[in-house]
């Protein structure tokens, strides 16, 4: 029988702390009850006999003298079997759509198993999302961790619920998909559903929900329980797995806020000092493992507040991760859907899953061509704001035509619009051929004759 404590000596906001305890571990699973309902929560600081204990509740309305709290001699852990698929789930895993329990003869750690970095595989494979500018560009491959980095109203979900709807591998494999929301309003909840549901891809769909009224602990907990559940899909059932998490923002706000309850030491902006590690303990739970079918892709979605690119999360998501998608306001005002910037987005490791064998051997030449033209037309459209466009250079003019033609046309598609490689990558030689052969400085003379002409 589970010993029993009631001598509770503090309650602030979801934090309960109470002494005398022995012989507990840190992360292990507490039962509170209180106001005559159960709760669940998790040791998150052992200080001599002092054990704080984060809930993942209400605890407002919570008493010193109606407290009973038991702990066990384990982490926090979720049933999983393959029923979960099409299932929607709170931020602790406890379903929400009246498709009853899950049920399973194992419980899953939310905190994953241990992996042995030695026993990772490169990922090299090339997954295809239908829109230019990722497909050409920023090219995801399975395996990767690539962040959207956003901004408040803009079409980040959109965008990532046109990657569920189209993402496919070259092998033409299913993907089975892992969606994660935290702090969400609940119409922006039902646009995601109703978007998997549209697309006919629900069934393959499993949704974990932390909407903007409910626990704000929870929000700790929803990325855990979903990045558990595609491992068990990828490394136990052998399904290729694309996790999309949104907002990494929330999130950081969240653990910013019980830091603060728990009176830690700030660090930047307030966040605490361990933001870094804690961000990496999601993230790095994406990958390959040798001799497992399966693979685990992780899509991270943070808004930047004020658009602001070094903010601690960004700035240590592009750190940890895999490189990133920046959605571009300026791009989102004049009306271009993707509002992708290419300029400060990047894929680390798409240079090792493009070209021969791959993708298409012309690919990486069409790629650092565009770069490199895009990025002048930027230095055009400054100059032409102070001498006016008509005292331009007829090779800056072409610049600035090439420039218009690459947003109008190959940035921008519609959301239901699923290109092709081949079509997106014809479509950029097309472009480039706005400007002088002398001006394609990062193509291949084989290239040119093929692509350009003369």
């Amino acid at each position: 029988m589970r010993k029993e404590y009631t001598k509770v000596k503090r309650i602030e906001s979801s934090i309960i702390e109470i002494e005398n305890v022995a012989d507990v571990t840190y992360n292990a699973v507490v039962s509170v009850h209180a106001l005559g309902m159960d709760f669940v929560g998790q040791v998150v600081k052992i200080d001599d006999e002092t054990i704080s204990i984060e809930v993942f509740g209400n605890t407002q309305d919570f008493s010193l003298d109606d407290i009973v709290i038991s702990f066990e001699e384990k982490p926090l852990a979720i049933p999983l079997n393959e029923k979960i698929l099409g299932r929607t789930f709170d931020g602790l895993a406890r379903p929400i759509d009246n498709g009853g329990e899950i049920y399973s003869e194992k419980n899953y750690s939310v905190e994953g198993e241990p992996l042995n970095p030695v026993a990772r595989e490169y990922p090299r494979d090339f997954i295809q999302t239908g829109i230019s500018a990722i497909d050409t560009l920023t090219t995801l491959i399975r395996g990767q961790k690539l962040p959207i980095f956003s901004g408040y109203g803009l079409s980040h979900n959109q965008i990532a619920a046109q990657i569920v709807r189209q993402a496919k591998l070259k092998t033409d494999e299913d993907f089975a998909f892992v969606f994660a929301a935290m702090g969400i309003k609940k119409d922006e909840a039902m646009f995601f559903e109703d978007a998997f549901n549209k697309a006919g891809v629900r069934d393959k769909v499993v949704m974990y929900q932390n909407l903007a009224d409910s626990p704000i602990m929870e929000r700790l907990i929803a990325p855990k329980c979903a990045l558990t559940a595609a491992e068990y899909l990828a490394y136990e059932k052998g399904y290729h797995v694309l996790v999309i998490i949104t907002d990494m923002t929330s999130y950081s706000e969240a653990l910013r806020e019980v830091s603060s309850i728990r009176q830690e030491v700030p660090s930047r902006k307030g966040y605490p000092g361990y933001l870094y590690s804690d961000l990496a303990t999601l993230y790095e739970r994406a990958g390959m493992i040798r001799d497992v079918d399966g693979s685990v892709t992780l899509i991270p979605i943070l808004t930047m507040p004020n658009d602001d690119i070094t903010h601690p999360v960004p700035d240590l998501t592009g750190y940890i991760t895999e490189g990133q998608i920046v959605i571009d306001r300026s791009l989102y005002n004049k009306g271009i859907y993707p509002p992708i910037n290419v300029l400060p987005s990047l894929s680390r490791l798409m240079k090792d899953g493009i070209g021969e064998g791959y993708t298409r051997a012309d690919h990486e030449d069409l790629m650092n061509q565009i770069y490199e033209s895009y990025s002048h037309v930027g230095e055009v459209r400054n100059i032409a704001q102070i001498v006016g466009e008509d005292d331009l250079s007829d090779i800056d003019k072409k610049y600035l035509e090439f420039g218009d033609e690459f947003e109008k046309r190959f940035l921008s598609q519609q959301p239901t619009e699923n290109r092709e490689l081949e079509e997106s990558l014809d479509l950029g030689w097309e472009i480039l051929k706005i400007l002088p052969r002398t001006e394609l400085h990062r193509v291949s003379p084989e290239n040119l004759d093929k692509f350009i002409g003369n």
